[in-house]
């Protein structure tokens, strides 16, 4: 497995970090549309009437919002204060501890996971592992789904796609992948330990190996997903590579074992170190590469071309299509961070930017 992979990365010529096709488009076809003079935000979504929403990543702690809501430029808690006021000592299951994923559902809700745990590499705290919706008609909490009994000590519960009646979720910390029924919120843990699930390297970001704030290695396992827009096949990595599918029946089918299911995943595409992604209606994948400060754009069949590359594109994480045929593309800069930065001051550069390029592509909303 590995000889083929080091193949396939070496014929794509993505094997050596920071390496990048010639680019198609140019930096003046990237437009800043939000800037920040001190928050870090890493992940941008938009509803269909044009609000636009982040989470943010606390630089201290027990200071600063978790998610907002971006009006007339300015980062606004969302959906109230309270529910971005948490502290040390305070009860995870009512407000947001850490918020590390957001996109409006195919409800029109704004849908936000929370991974429960005070810091990178931390236990989830009783209760704070949860799925948040919520009504963008009363910018009120419709539903919590707790998620605490899929997870471990070690679970970092990282993002998540919407497929009919499921949803899927990554696990980053305790490599695997959860399944939640929305009308019941059951939850399953698939290909739990699955070698697909695993991260068979170190994190890099800008050519460089990152470490937590305690100075370890960072290994961040299943991460990136997307769910085609037929709904059959499934997407997913560890936040380095490489890009693996299976068919959602597989996931879905309660009865079916691990076993049978590993028996079913595929490699899709040799991706390499990969901020964030997102998928459109022809079923065409744009994912980050934290390493060459590029986006690539992959066909239905796995094969890769860059869209841009531009110095500005600093660690891109979760990316959004708009009705409009624009990919909002979020520098979010998280290798720059203490949390990657083996616990050194901010290396951050202000303003903080999500940028817009027009792919002329139709959003997907399974």
């Amino acid at each position: 497995m590995r000889a083929t992979l080091l193949a396939l990365l070496l014929a794509i010529g993505l094997g050596t970090p920071g390496r990048a096709a010639e680019a198609p488009a140019g930096s003046d076809a990237l437009k800043p549309m939000v800037e920040s003079d001190s928050l870090v935000f890493n992940g941008i979504t938009r509803s269909a009437d044009g609000r636009l929403f982040s989470p943010f990543q606390r630089q201290s702690k027990d200071e600063g919002i978790e998610l907002g809501e971006w009006r007339d430029g300015k980062a606004v808690p969302f959906p109230d204060a309270a529910w971005n006021a948490w502290k040390t000592g305070d009860d995870p299951a009512k407000a947001f501890v850490a918020v590390n994923a957001i996109r409006i559902g195919p409800d029109g809700d704004l849908w936000v996971v929370d991974k429960g745990a005070p810091g990178m590499g931390a236990a989830p705290l009783p209760g704070g592992p949860k799925l948040v919706q919520i009504d963008l008609a009363t910018n009120a909490v419709r539903r919590v789904y707790p998620l605490q009994a899929a997870t471990t000590d070690k679970s970092f519960i990282d993002d998540f796609r919407f497929n009919g009646g499921h949803i899927y979720l990554t696990d980053a910390g305790q490599p695997g992948l959860i399944v939640l029924d929305r009308e019941t919120g059951g939850l399953r843990r698939v290909l739990d330990g699955h070698w697909s699930t695993i991260a068979q390297r170190p994190l890099t970001g800008q050519g460089r190996v990152l470490r937590d704030d305690t100075d370890k290695l960072l290994f961040i396992h299943a991460d990136q997903l997307e769910v085609s827009p037929d709904g059959k096949t499934f997407y997913y990595q560890a936040c380095t590579g490489p890009l693996y599918s299976i068919e959602t029946r597989y996931l879905d089918d309660a009865t079916a074992s691990d076993a049978e299911r590993a028996k079913h995943v595929k490699l899709h595409a040799a991706t390499v170190a990969t901020g964030g992604t997102a998928i459109d209606a022809a079923g065409t994948i744009y994912a980050s590469d934290t390493d060459g400060l590029r986006i690539l754009k992959m066909a239905p069949d796995g094969t890769m071309s860059t869209l841009v590359q531009d110095p500005r594109l600093v660690w891109v994480d979760a990316m959004w299509i708009d009705e409009e045929g624009g990919l909002w593309i979020p520098a979010a800069q998280m290798n720059r961070t203490p949390a990657m930065n083996g616990g050194a001051a901010s290396a951050v550069k202000f303003p903080t930017t999500v940028y817009r390029m027009q792919i002329d592509a139709k959003p997907l909303r399974n």
